[in-house]
């Protein structure tokens, strides 16, 4: 097989979705649209990809800057045709060769539900009929707004004619270009050159390759796509949302398949980054976003949201919990209703209960925050238990400061840790107090008044004012 070559559309602006970002930097799965094109041109050419760019192309390429691929500016947008033609300096010359006598896939990046199966299977078939293009097409139900394949009375495909210049019989016709090509190099660049903007739009079209190798008598073919969804380009918020629902389903049914139990996958919404451990069960009405990892044998239950976080084996999430860059070692256990911020960690078998807030603070094995408690900057040793409404006052209004807790401490409720301060292991720290000074190993801390007791002070102040005892 000739050299492979992959060039990417994503220069558009996508004016019908109505946004003041760029099309193709919209999130499908929780992923800008984009890099599903690219992450497929990367798998299928290994390197020798070329992104066009054109619109909001610094936002493109800040997303795109630890790829290897090439991005090319289209700093005029003409259409299609025109983009594809400037990736052709890429190709040129490159290691002492030239490229563009190679093959070329060409993809459009609001095509996040293309599969690479798919394109394989392209390829295969341009292989097979050794034609000079080879379309991707699909049969829908409602063609309006993509280009139509037209077809001789053999069923060899003619052209393409796109929506707005259709005549109304073309525009009945149901088989649609999907704007994923397979184009021999040595005929894609100079019919480019050779491209004429006579539309409706004024620009020069990519499809008209399609005319242009038939009346040079070229082999030109086309493979209908087993499942048209693949060939759904996203140009409106609707359209984003149907693929927001189909992307999502393939999802939940890989991890499905690889052993992860959702009760209600419908109303589970994970991103395409997640990954999941078998046996692990997610209750319905949750959320995994981002770079986020579970492990095997973990529940989460509803109304829970994970983003950018790790949780080892066996750890269980009670309901309406937010964490966030975290990490869970195994059989942890957090809620109902924590709230685990940026650089938490919570090692292994440790517990965090009810209306707990932590923000990097480490949570040391076994160690327990049951209630009510705020930790923030904070490292908390091995078998501490943390008292109902315990705070760590990491802010002096100025800086941040931390706070250190060795293991085997017991720390009653109430109590207010006023950083940076250190606690010795085993120390106990009495109900109420208010901590300002580091306290020595197995010492008891007690930083509160003493409590002064008036008999019958109650009593004679009600009488004073007139009034019994109430009943």
């Amino acid at each position: 097989m000739k050299r492979l070559g992959v060039i990417v559309l994503a220069a558009g602006h996508g004016t019908r979705m109505r946004s003041k970002r760029a099309k193709v930097l919209h999130p499908v799965g929780g992923r800008p649209m984009a890099l599903y094109a690219v992450d497929l041109a990367e798998t299928l050419a290994r390197g020798r990809v070329a992104v066009v760019v054109g619109y909001q192309a610094e936002q493109v390429k800040d997303l795109l800057a630890d790829r290897k691929a090439a991005l090319v500016v289209q700093t005029r947008r003409l259409g299609t045709g025109h983009a594809v033609a400037q990736a052709q300096e890429v190709f040129q010359g490159r290691g002492g060769n030239d490229w563009t006598r190679g093959r070329f896939v060409i993809l459009s990046g609001d095509t996040p539900l293309l599969t690479e199966a798919t394109v394989r299977a392209l390829l295969d078939l341009h292989e097979r009929e050794r034609a000079t293009v080879t379309l991707l097409t699909a049969r829908l139900e409602r063609p309006a707004g993509y280009g139509r394949v037209l077809r001789d009375r053999e069923g060899l495909v003619s052209r393409i004619v796109e929506d707005r210049d259709a005549t109304p019989a073309e525009r009945r016709l149901n088989e649609v270009n999907a704007g994923t090509y397979v184009v021999e190099g040595e005929f894609l660049f100079p019919a480019l050159a050779r491209l004429r903007n006579a539309n409706a739009q004024k620009e020069y079209y990519l499809t008209d390759i399609v005319g242009a190798a038939v009346g040079q008598g070229k082999r030109v073919a086309a493979y209908v796509a087993p499942n048209p969804v693949e060939a759904m380009g996203i140009n409106t918020r609707r359209e984003l949302a149907e693929a927001e629902h189909v992307l999502r389903a393939r999802v939940r049914h890989r991890l499905m398949d690889a052993g992860v139990t959702f009760l209600a996958p419908e109303t589970s919404f994970v991103d395409a980054t997640v990954r999941i451990g078998r046996d692990s069960v997610i209750h319905p009405h949750t959320t995994l976003e981002g770079r986020t990892t579970i492990g095997e044998d973990c529940v989460i239950r509803s109304h829970t949201r994970i983003a950018d976080s790790v949780l080892g084996d066996g750890v269980t999430v009670l309901d309406g919990c937010v964490i966030e860059g975290s990490r869970l070692e195994e059989r942890a256990t957090v809620g109902p209703f924590a709230h685990l911020r940026q650089g938490t960690v919570i090692r292994r078998a440790a517990k965090v209960g009810n209306f707990v807030e932590l923000k990097k603070t480490e949570l040391g094995v076994g160690a327990k925050a049951n209630h009510l408690t705020y930790l923030g900057d904070a490292r908390i040793g091995k078998r501490v238990n943390v008292g109902a409404g315990t705070i760590t006052c990491n802010y002096d209004g100025v800086a941040k400061h931390r706070t250190v807790i060795a293991d085997d401490v017991f720390i009653g409720s109430d109590v207010s840790l006023v950083a940076p301060v250190r606690v010795g292991k085993g120390a106990v720290i009495g109900a109420g107090s208010v901590v300002t000074q580091d306290v020595p190993a197995d010492a008891l801390a007690l930083g509160r008044a003493r409590q002064v007791v008036k008999p019958g002070w109650a009593k004679a102040r009600r009488e004073k004012a007139g009034k019994g005892p109430k009943h």
